[in-house]
């Protein structure tokens, strides 16, 4: 029985009642024959896909968020030295200000943009092409971040983080879903990681290639923030070597004997009863009654409602829980704290490690602890942390003792982020949706992160002037309202296919997520 797309977009026919059963069935086999014959399901190919794209469309994401710290004061000397010379133009300290912000913030918004477009590219184009079309666009950033010193031009560098942002919000947005689908059902969540993995990674490796004395100086800091290049070349290369999702190939464009030959590609040396199970999982999934795709129809399903909150609200979530507030402005957070200037500065790489350090412990978390467990314990303890860090950071010219304390605080937030806050956003819309409406969905999700991140970075100093540390107040809060949204509202989808997932979300905020009525 083939998969038949009908006349409308984004809808499927149904052909049968059972398909949940079927599916159930197919999925507690392959979870036997996994334990029976103790493989973890990594192959060649496998991995090849997995560290490949996530070392060359991830990382790079991450570098071009971490980058611009450094060489911060030698490129706004060069934006307001190269003004005056071309255009005569003598910028205000205001005006300064104002430039730069936009050369920051043009990295967000292109993010945003990259992540809606995400969806359409991710379903007409296919997964694979997603993927290799941030490559596309981080070469082009990347030579325009080489040349604008050497073209002289504040505007070629602006084009160029715009560019870059782009190619970040596609990732985001298709680079989980192309992992998890390329990947079998018991390893969907290890393979989910990789993504925020790969953010963590760049961004520790942009806060040392960005080092004054190593290319975030004067002479060098273009080197400094097209350094990424390296990466995108050396794993794009390649290119020919990367699969198509066999679940897109089979349930959008019908292409039976395509998915195959992509499932024996990935798999390896499994029997072909194995790769018949999972065609017809596949063929299952493509059955599931009103499949529906497109911005429209997906908001407009009462059906998909609650998990379409439910990805946006743990992207966004993720973003306004404080992370990128300690990221951005650290330095002055561990000035304030007590910390010599130079001191800070090692905290500050410190932090970032121990971020990367944690994130690494990922995959192994994803594949032996559920996803509920795991939120939960990183929401509630990092809701605790923070609360703790402003509480210690108000009173800390009363007890001597404090700005160690404030210091170990934030070190423990970034600990208990890494379980959960940080991973389970990045794919949980890939455990909740099924192949049709889940590219918008996770667009949908990194939209809501970059909105959420550029509105951190735009308004925690102004927040932080009015309120002190108790700026941090509100993060402890948006972590401890995530706690109870997934307390009540996230169903466990660890070893589940989305059509298991998706009837005990389908009431939206009167759905039981413990039983299947």
């Amino acid at each position: 029985m083939e998969a038949s797309l009908c006349e409308e977009p984004g809808a499927f026919k149904a052909t049968s009642q059972g398909n949940l059963q079927a599916i159930k069935q197919f999925e507690e086999q392959e979870l036997v024959d996994k334990q029976l014959n103790n493989k973890e399901g990594w192959t060649k190919q496998l991995a090849f896909v997995g560290y490949g794209a996530t070392i060359g469309a991830a990382v790079p994401a991450g570098y071009c968020v971490g980058v611009m710290n450094s060489p911060a004061e030698f490129m706004r000397n060069w934006c307001n030295q190269t003004l005056i010379e071309r255009y005569d133009w003598h910028l205000t300290e205001t005006g300064m200000n104002i430039l730069w912000s936009t050369i920051v913030s043009i990295f967000l918004v292109g993010g945003a943009i990259g992540s809606l477009t995400g969806a359409k590219v991710a379903n007409r184009f296919g997964r694979r092409t997603s993927f290799l079309s941030c490559g596309v666009l981080f070469v082009i950033a990347a030579v325009l971040f080489f040349t604008c010193r050497m073209l002289r031009s504040v505007e070629v560098l602006i084009i160029a983080r715009f560019l870059v942002g782009l190619a970040g919000g596609l990732a985001t947005a298709c680079l989980p879903m192309y992992l998890a689908e390329v990947a079998p059902l018991s390893m969907g969540g290890v393979l989910g990681v990789f993504c925020p993995m790969g953010l963590t990674a760049g961004v520790v490796i942009a806060q040392i290639f960005s080092l004054r004395s190593v290319f975030g100086n004067s002479e060098q800091w273009h080197l400094a923030i097209s350094f990424y290049l390296v990466f995108v070349l050396i794993c794009y290369a390649p290119m020919y070597y990367y699969p198509e999702s066999p679940k897109w190939l089979y349930v959008i464009k019908g292409d039976e004997e395509g998915a195959r030959r992509q499932l024996k590609i990935l798999r390896g040396n499994i029997s072909d009863t194995a790769i018949a199970r999972e065609m017809a999982i596949m063929e299952a999934e493509s059955n599931v009654k009103d499949q529906v795709s497109g911005y429209g129809a997906v908001l407009s399903d009462p059906k998909l409602r609650l998990p379409l909150i439910i990805v946006c609200a743990f992207q966004g979530g993720q973003q306004l829980s404080g992370i990128n507030a300690i990221f951005f402005y650290s330095v002055s957070i561990f000035l304030r704290a007590g910390l010599s200037a130079s001191a800070a500065e090692w905290t500050n790489l410190g932090a970032g490690s121990l971020n990367l350090a944690v994130s690494l412990v990922g995959p192994y978390l994803m594949a032996r602890f559920n996803r509920r467990s795991l939120m939960l314990f990183s929401t509630f303890f990092s809701a605790l942390a923070l609360a703790s860090f402003a509480l210690l950071l108000y009173f800390i010219d009363y007890v001597s003792w404090f700005a160690i304390g404030c210091v170990v605080c934030i070190f423990l937030y970034i600990f208990f982020f890494q379980f959960g806050l940080a991973p389970i956003p990045f794919f949980i819309g890939s455990e909740l949706f099924e192949v049709a409406p889940r590219s918008v969905a996770m667009s949908l999700g990194s939209v809501s992160s970059w909105v959420c991140n550029f509105i951190v970075g735009m308004l925690f100093p102004t927040l932080q002037d009015a309120w002190g540390s108790l700026v941090f107040i509100p993060f402890a809060i948006v972590c401890a309202m995530l706690f109870i949204l997934t307390k009540r509202y996230l169903p466990e989808t660890k070893g589940r296919s989305p059509s298991q997932v998706a009837p005990l979300v389908a009431n939206g905020f009167k759905s039981n997520i413990y039983e299947i009525k």
